[in-house]
């Protein structure tokens, strides 16, 4: 069995992964990137992407379907799944091969390896080939970046049914007549209206009492109207004891409620619970890797593990799974090896993100439950979008902007349920990095017609909470 020494050897090809293999082989060192899947991770294959490209086309289906409402006639949409499909898969097969043809073709001393790595020790791995012989490989550094999987709920009747994940609901060709959907999360509401505004039924079933468990109540509820307005079923408080498929395909769900006991039907069934890591696979035990008690892999402020030289970047170490975070994990290594002057943490930084319904929910900070679990005093400004005259011209009038103060007048966190609430949200992040003050915001000028100009006006009335 032949063996082969690297400087680096990176488990993974995410989007923490990939730009520390250019890094780390563009400062001389020998690097081996090893993939099981497709390279670009999941935030090009199943998540981020592919998402974003389908909800792009769900929303020209909405904008034809309400075409009247702006003095066009207009027809009700017919989609096409496989030409939805198509166009998604073009778009990150693209993306595919700009990351192959990045690893393999502009950066020396990147070799890419495909199959699977398992530890056999600290800094031991052996590498199964998609095709070919065994292959021991060692390395000064390794670094895990193997991201998670859909979790799969342990309820009675689901196993063996076909029910569909995210990744295989992204390739379905067809379109679903009633879409089920386990699960309330960010997740659940983008697929949600994704295919509703394709024509399906859909309704989501939550064990909690709202949606994204982690919003405040009145942004849940905001964001819960919204899509209830445009057709989506929402059924709370739901514990979904057992899961069933008759001959014609028709999955039913028993739950429990409040209300007593539903049975839900649907032609399709989405999981959408969670995600579980990918660490059952890689031996870690082999090499003494601790993990914690959800199987995530234990790191320190550098995302070192306990074992020294070993690194685990990304979805992979727990925390808020966002691409952006794991690019971030990129440069934290990064810095701390090849930048000793740049020492940087991976504890203590911001965490924006944006849930891509429409309108979009846009966060950075504390929402107003996280200020009153850590006792921080604070004052509330709240305003309806219907307010900015860049709403009312274009009809986008759903959702509102909440935004908390500090003592000294500082921003310390905003929820912006709003169109382009992602956009807007970064400007708040931007505002709260150059610790400007609420006031100059007021006074600031802004460019008319602009959804931006609700900083003008969000202010206008700053109160302590109720």
């Amino acid at each position: 069995m032949p063996n082969t020494s690297y400087d680096a050897l990176i488990i993974g090809s995410g989007q923490a992964g990939n730009p520390l293999a250019t890094a780390l082989a563009d400062a001389g060192q020998r690097v081996a990137l090893i993939e099981e899947n497709l390279l670009g991770g999941s935030c090009i294959n199943y998540g981020c992407s592919p998402v974003k490209a389908m909800l792009a086309s769900a929303e020209r289906a909405h904008q034809l379907r309400t075409a009247t409402d702006f003095g066009v006639k207009g027809a009700e949409p017919a989609v096409d799944m496989a030409a939805v499909v198509s166009r998604k898969d073009e778009i990150i097969g693209t993306m595919r091969e700009g990351v192959r043809s990045n690893l393999t073709e502009e950066h020396k001393g990147i070799t890419v390896l495909e199959g699977h790595a398992a530890f056999t020790g600290p800094r031991n791995i052996l590498f199964t080939p998609a095709t070919g012989p065994l292959q021991e490989l060692t390395a000064k550094r390794i670094f895990i970046n193997t991201g998670t999987r859909a979790t799969i709920p342990e309820v009675e009747g689901l196993e063996g049914l076909p029910y569909l994940t995210t990744t295989q609901l992204l390739d379905l060709k067809e379109l679903p007549e009633h879409l089920i959907i386990l699960g309330g999360g960010y997740i659940g509401l983008e697929f949600s209206q994704m295919f509703r505004r394709f024509g399906s039924q859909v309704t989501i079933i939550e064990s909690g009492s709202q949606l994204l468990e982690r919003e405040d109540d009145d942004v849940c509820e905001a964001l819960s109207k919204i899509l209830t307005d445009e057709g989506v079923e929402i059924v709370l408080d739901a514990k979904v004891r057992l899961v069933s498929r008759n001959a014609e395909g028709m999955f039913t769900l028993t739950a429990s409620t409040k209300q007593g006991e539903r049975r839900l039907r649907g032609t399709h069934l989405l999981v959408a619970t969670g995600r579980t890591p990918n660490t059952d696979t890689l031996g870690l035990d082999k090499a003494g890797i601790k993990l914690d008690d959800k199987q995530f892999i234990e790191v320190n402020e550098r995302l070192e593990t306990n074992v020294r030289g070993v690194y685990a970047l990304g979805d992979i170490h727990g925390g808020p799974q966002f691409t952006h975070i794991s690019y971030d994990d990129f440069r934290v290594v990064r810095d701390n090896l090849l930048a000793r002057s740049k020492r940087r943490s991976a504890k203590q930084r911001p965490l924006p993100y944006c849930v891509y319904t429409e309108p979009q929910l846009g966060r950075i900070g504390l929402n107003e439950s996280q200020a009153q679990e850590q006792g921080i005093e604070y004052r509330v400004a709240s305003m309806p979008v219907l307010t900015i005259g860049r709403a009312r011209e274009t009809s986008r009038t759903g959702g509102f902007w909440k935004v908390l103060v500090d003592e000294k007048d500082h921003i310390v966190g905003a929820s912006v349920l709003c169109a382009e609430g992602g956009e807007l949200m970064t400007m708040f992040q931007l505002i709260m990095m150059g610790n400007l003050k609420y006031q100059q915001l007021q006074n600031m000028v802004i460019a008319h017609p602009s959804w931006a100009e609700g900083l003008n006006n969000v202010f206008a009335k700053l109160a302590k909470p109720k």
